[in-house]
């Protein structure tokens, strides 16, 4: 088992304790679960989807629920009473949890399901005041002398 020790990054990096944090529980959980498969996709700079394999599941099955910094998709199969008898079950029928961390300002853009797949898009939406900006070096501003309004009363008295 591999584990990664922090320690030496925690004494020097001041607020990265969340991603720490992540990474290890992380690292903590292993494998887990692999139901249902997803994908992962890049689609631009700001962009992401998320695409999860969720055959035989009905929109009203599934519940998204978006927080600060962490998605949640949850399926719950509904009962619903077969007409016949099966002799192999070979789709999975069982309900499942995933769950995945957002960096910050990242939103959830749009969800849809078809043909058994279920896609998420997210956008990552920086406040201007966040974006980085230019600083334009100009040249050094010449200092006015403030002209003192109370000498001038007194030589005029």
């Amino acid at each position: 088992m591999n584990r990664f020790d922090f320690t030496p990054y925690r004494r020097t990096m001041v607020g990265f304790d969340r991603l720490f944090d992540l990474l290890e529980n992380q690292n903590r959980m292993g494998g887990g679960d692999n139901y249902p498969p997803f994908n992962i996709e890049r689609r631009g700079d700001d962009a992401y989807r998320i695409t999860l394999a969720v055959a035989g599941f009905k929109p009203a099955e599934i519940d998204i629920t978006a927080q600060q910094n962490l998605l949640v998709i949850q399926g719950k199969k509904s009962e619903e009473a077969s007409a016949g008898q099966f002799l192999h079950v070979g789709i999975a029928s069982r309900g499942f949890e995933r769950r995945f961390e957002l960096a910050d300002y990242v939103r959830v853009e749009d969800a849809n399901l078809e043909d058994g797949m279920l896609t998420i898009d997210l956008v990552r939406e920086v406040p201007d005041a966040m974006k980085p900006k230019k600083i334009a070096v100009g040249t050094q501003k010449v200092l006015s002398v403030v002209k003192d309004d109370s000498a001038d009363k007194t030589e005029a008295a």
